[in-house]
């Protein structure tokens, strides 16, 4: 599996592709048209590849940090930038994913722009409805990732304990241990 989705919302799982974004050399997790349809077959939007060119990776990345930009302006409590929302209300009005019934049950197919136009429709769900209020960042220094804060008196600090939280935690608990013992 090449990718992670810590979120449980693929929008802001999408977002987290690139990954700690505030460092010198982020990381980038589609690099590779194959890593966009790797993307797509694993988070469960496609059932297919949709066999992604390196115009559509462009695309996708342009989509993906419009929706950040967005994402940063809500948590920011600042205007929506104008071209951001341009882009995602772009990609909203395409295609859906094509869902179909067989002997085996559902299969999802489609082409990348399906696949972002269904992106970009739950990002529109998100950013212009009362989930928008939910939106966080990790507090891992280190992670960039953002989430929906949905826990009970909406205090979650990291977009996963199994990753970030263990990891904080883990370098809180060696700093308090060195620190008893000098």
């Amino acid at each position: 599996m090449n990718h992670a989705f810590p979120c449980g919302t693929l929008p802001l799982d999408f977002v987290g592709t690139l990954r700690a974004r505030r460092n010198d050399l982020p990381t980038e997790k589609l690099a590779t048209p194959e890593l966009l349809d790797d993307w797509f077959v694993e988070s469960g939007m496609l059932d297919l590849a949709p066999g992604a060119s390196e115009v559509d990776l462009s695309i996708a990345v342009d989509l993906r940090e419009s929706i950040y930009d967005l994402v940063v302006a809500r948590m920011d409590g600042r205007p929506l930038p104008a071209d951001a929302v341009a882009e995602l209300n772009l990609h909203a009005s395409g295609m859906p994913v094509t869902l179909r019934l067989g002997p085996d049950g559902t299969t999802r197919t489609g082409s990348v722009p399906q696949g972002l136009a269904a992106l970009a429709r739950e990002a529109v769900e998100i950013l212009g409805g009362p989930d928008g209020a939910l939106l966080r960042e990790c507090a891992r220094p280190e992670c960039t990732q953002t989430y929906l804060d949905r826990s009970r008196g909406h205090r979650r600090e990291w977009c996963a304990m199994r990753t970030c939280g263990n990891r904080v935690k883990a370098a809180t608990y060696r700093a308090r241990q060195h620190s008893t013992q000098s």
